[in-house]
């Protein structure tokens, strides 16, 4: 039972993995993956319960067989694997670069509110030189004259900013949703350290490759070794049920029949009985 249910959770992960490769094929490829799942197993449980009787061509096709169909099981194990892994990333990248594009607006938003603050900056040395110059009523009349552009520079810097606070605002989500995948992908980090001492993008690629091709080569070949071990266990079975002819012979019971002679003497009858031991009694009837 175990043996059928790892078969048939790899052969569930292996059509996924093979529809994913030929995505135009969906139905056929899963039809095929079935099929073919079910003539391996049944295959390797008749090649071991007949393989001295089996032909040395069709025993060596067969095992080839099994083995080329285990090799494609593996493989789209592989791909399906590989496929939730690269969607994961995926995700995760995109994530990364709409951080790195809101970061570039904010850092270009916030140039714009320094060009702004420069231009007020300007207002204020004009109004200022007024003042050095100890032309107060010509200053504050400037100052007076400033006043709409420096309104409109007070309302851009504070659109800007609020703009800003809207940008920041969606940058924390995306960062939530980041740290969430990050942890998702925490396992594999702490397993490329582990193997590597460092979890860089590259070798973080390569660790997943390394559990995923462990699981690979434990997954079908244990379905199938676990089938043939069954018939091992069946074939036991049988032969402790069996009788054995030998032993019956040898727990046969000894002969225990008494021989019996008689002979007629007159009107009465003598009457010799031997036993088993060789002892004999005689008596008259």
């Amino acid at each position: 039972m175990v043996a059928l249910a790892i078969s048939a959770v790899a052969a569930y992960y292996s059509i996924i993995g093979l529809t994913a490769i030929f995505a135009s094929a969906v139905i056929p490829v899963a039809i095929m993956g079935i099929v073919l799942e079910v003539g391996k197993l049944v295959t390797a449980s008749w090649l071991y319960q007949n393989w001295k009787h089996v032909p040395f061509l069709l025993k060596t096709y067969l095992t080839g067989a099994v083995i080329t169909l285990m090799f494609i099981t593996s493989m789209g194990i592989f791909g399906f694997l590989s496929k939730a892994h690269i969607e994961q990333t995926v995700t995760a990248g995109d994530n990364t670069l709409q951080i790195e594009q809101i970061d570039n607006n904010i850092e270009r938003k916030r140039r714009e509110i320094t060009r702004y603050e420069d231009a007020l900056n300007q207002l204020d040395e004009a109004i200022a030189k007024f003042t050095e110059l100890g032309a107060v009523t010509k200053g504050l009349n400037a100052r007076k004259e400033q006043e709409p552009e420096r309104v409109q520079i007070n309302t851009q810097i504070n659109q800007i900013s609020d703009n800003i606070i809207l940008l920041q605002q969606e940058k924390a989500e995306l960062k939530s949703e980041q740290i969430k995948i990050e942890a998702e992908v925490g396992p594999i980090k702490y397993i490329a350290e582990t193997i590597y001492g460092e979890s860089s993008s590259e070798i973080l690629e390569d660790a997943v490759r390394v559990v995923i091709i462990i699981l690979v080569v434990v997954f079908d070949p244990l379905a199938v070794l676990l089938l043939i071990a069954a018939n091992i266990s069946f074939d036991l079975l049988k032969r402790k049920e069996e009788p054995n002819s030998d032993t019956q012979e040898t727990e046969e019971p000894k002969e225990t029949k008494t021989h019996e002679e008689r002979v007629k003497i007159g009107d009465m009858q003598k009457v010799t009985r031997t036993g088993p031991d060789g002892s004999k009694i005689e008596f008259y009837e």
